[in-house]
This record gives C-alpha cells, structure tokens and sequence, in this order.
C-alpha cells in the first residue's frame, strides 16, 4: 500500500470543483485598485473521501455541498478589500480546509484583466490536512 500522500488522495478522494467562479472584487496592491471592484476569477477542487462521501440514499446530506464553497468566497469577499492574491488565497484554504469532510484543496486566484496582452495573473495553492505547514 502507499504511504505517498498524494497517490492516497487519488485512490481514497473524490475531486469536485468550482471552475472559473467570477466575482468582483475589491483586491490590488496598486493606488488605481483601491476604491474599485475588479474581476477575479476563482478556481477550487476539495478532495473528500470516498469513503464517506458516497451517496447511500441519492441525498445532498450525504456529499460536501458547492454552495459551501461559493457562500465562503462571497463572505470573504464582503469583509472588504485585500491587496494580495496571496493573501486572499491563504484565507480561504485555511478555511476551505477546516470543513471535516475535506482532505485537501487546491485554489487559484486570477485577475484577468490587468495586462492586456496575457489571459490574467495569479496564484495557485495547494494544501493537505497534516501534511503543508
């Protein structure tokens, strides 16, 4: 058996995802980002295990929900204004991870609106319960 923590994730876990969640958002570093919203476009995968998030009775009480994702964003995003993607993505794997079903999330965070010639600019992390510090 493996000991390798991302190969058990692989065979113990289910993967959902949120993908290109777009919210306005207060967020830059930058003096034109203060006092405005800017696009930024998330992306989440929660790692669950199978073992306890296989539905038995076709219930939404037996799997994680997505609105749990979404209405986690949109509370951060509410408290106000962030200069960082770091920082924001820090935040919310923090709590992305202290859900008892998730075993691990990866998040990124991207602008895509800031330079004209590329798609956007952000950041990605990926944490596991017991294993990043």
């Amino acid at each position: 058996m493996t000991t390798d923590p991302f190969n058990l994730l692989a065979l113990e876990c289910r993967r959902l995802f949120l993908r290109d969640h777009v919210v306005q958002v207060r967020i830059g570093a930058h003096d034109f980002e203060k006092g405005v919203t800017q696009r930024l476009i998330f992306n989440v995968e929660l790692f669950v295990p199978l073992a306890s998030t296989t539905p038995q009775a076709d219930s939404l009480s037996e799997v994680v929900d997505y609105d749990f994702v979404r209405e986690l964003i949109a509370r951060r995003i509410a408290r106000g204004h962030v200069e960082l993607q770091e920082t924001l993505c820090d935040e919310l794997i923090e709590q992305l991870l202290a859900h008892p079903q998730v075993r691990a999330v990866r998040l990124s965070t991207q602008k895509p609106d800031v330079y004209p010639d590329c798609a956007g600019v952000g950041v990605e992390v990926f944490r596991m319960k017991g294993v990043n510090a």
